[in-house]
């Protein structure tokens, strides 16, 4: 009997050391073929510029073919719960949003899958602030004549956003909320619908990243009223935070923020390889300058620091929904 459990013990011994070995060499090769990254948004989102400025990046210093491949719907949600399901081998990577990673969980009665059970953080790409735009059909051009308008016509104007619990959606929701006014939302299954909606006069108000709508700001096509962000952006210094727009505002402060993910499982030495050189491709001026002149913030930082923004992020709003009564109204 004791021979018997010395050979069980060496024997699992020798394949613990062997599992060990294989993901050494795994992480040694990696990546030695195609590495795709799921982006759970919709083109020519903010998430899309950063996940092909990073793919690019890697393609370049890997040698192997990073592509994207955008899955957009449910705020995120169809995106994040594809990645779910890969192969847990580094090969299949998601940049997912602050809707399906923090506030998903709260804002909707089920997802499919567990934000944090299901997934391995790496590293956070970017934040951005969203900017408060309307049609230039709407005669005004502050956020308090914006306020003043929407209670003397109340119902009348339309907000537009890319699904429950993205930012937009949040933004609105919120701006009601706290101003005490009402409007209808109007969802979409991508950024680029409802971007290209609103220029064209579907619908009036929009909330999105500031990446997007600045080129918009500068030809005119719509009129920026505010930023969410709790200071005026850098390089957006003319448009005021919406928290100076009055007393009840004063404590209106969103962010988009963008995590790059893989699936539960995929080995740590290769998630710190993904991390490191993540980290010097969002560290490289031109990528560093592209998200400033936008009103955003650089990423970075550690595995470990995304999980525990993460987990930061889905108290705040989980708490923030609860209080302010955030279930969608659309």
């Amino acid at each position: 009997m004791r021979k018997n459990m010395i050979k069980l013990m060496l024997a699992s011994s020798a394949l613990a050391m062997g599992a060990t070995a294989v993901a050494q060499t795994d992480a040694a090769g990696y990546p030695d073929r195609t590495v795709k990254i799921i982006v759970a948004a919709g083109t020519a989102s903010s998430p899309d510029s950063i996940s092909r400025m990073i793919a690019d990046g890697l393609t370049k210093k890997w040698g192997q073919s990073v592509v994207v491949e955008n899955a957009a719907g449910l705020g995120g949600i169809i995106g994040a719960e594809r990645a779910s399901r890969e192969k847990p081998d580094g090969y299949t990577l998601l940049l997912s949003t602050i809707g399906a990673m923090a506030v998903g969980v709260s804002i909707m009665d089920k997802i499919p899958y567990d934000p944090v059970k299901d997934f391995e953080p790496i590293i956070n790409t970017m934040a951005m602030p969203n900017l408060l735009v309307v049609h230039p059909s709407v005669p005004v051009k502050t956020l308090a004549e914006l306020i003043d308008y929407v209670k003397k016509n109340p119902g009348k104007l339309r907000y537009g956003h890319p699904g429950i619990g993205t930012t937009p959606h949040l933004s609105g929701e919120l701006l009601q909320d706290m101003a005490g006014i009402k409007m209808q939302g109007i969802p979409y299954k991508t950024s680029a619908q409802m971007t290209t909606d609103l220029l064209a006069g579907h619908y009036e108000v929009l909330f999105h990243n500031s990446s997007v709508m600045v080129p918009h700001i500068a030809a005119g096509s719509v009129i920026p009223l505010g930023i969410t962000s709790p200071k005026r952006a850098q390089s957006l210094p003319d448009i005021p935070t919406i928290a100076e727009a009055s007393d009840a505002l004063k404590t209106f402060e969103i962010h988009a923020w963008f995590g790059m993910y893989a699936p539960a499982g995929t080995p740590a030495d290769i998630v710190n390889k993904i991390n490191k050189d993540v980290a010097a491709i969002l560290a490289e001026p031109k990528v560093t300058a592209w998200v400033i002149e936008r009103g955003g913030t650089i990423g970075g930082g550690s595995p470990e620091a995304l999980r525990d923004y993460q987990a930061a992020e889905t108290t705040k709003w989980r708490n923030l929904v609860e209080k302010a009564g955030l279930k969608p109204k659309s």
